[in-house]
């Protein structure tokens, strides 16, 4: 079962109540518990793809960090990333290698 969302009311709740509502309760409350559908690492690898093809930056570090808790090796995002960078082009694959990097070397 997936952790219980509550950034959006933390961050977004009294400036944007009803965003917040829909990123807690329906994307990540809803869509995300899906497991039986597409399991949590699947998941993850798709967001993670889709954020570097967007180059939303501040957004793709959370998720790293959920892809790595869901279970995506150093050697998955690594070839992962590879990959993507024909397709997204070169200097987004540097940026995510630059936060990934990170996120699997902390302990």
């Amino acid at each position: 079962m997936a952790k219980k969302q509550t950034a959006g009311r933390e961050r977004l709740g009294d400036f944007a109540p009803k965003f917040a509502e829909i990123n807690d309760d329906i994307l990540f409350g809803q869509v995300w518990s899906r497991e039986a559908e597409l399991p949590a690492k699947t998941r993850s690898i798709v967001t993670v793809s889709a954020l570097i093809a967007g180059g939303n930056w501040e957004q793709l570090q959370y998720h790293l960090k959920a892809a790595k808790a869901n279970g995506v090796s150093r050697e998955e995002i690594s070839e992962i990333i590879t990959h993507l960078a024909f397709y997204v082009g070169w200097p987004k694959a540097w940026s995510a290698f630059g936060i990934a990097k990170e996120i699997w070397e902390e302990q």
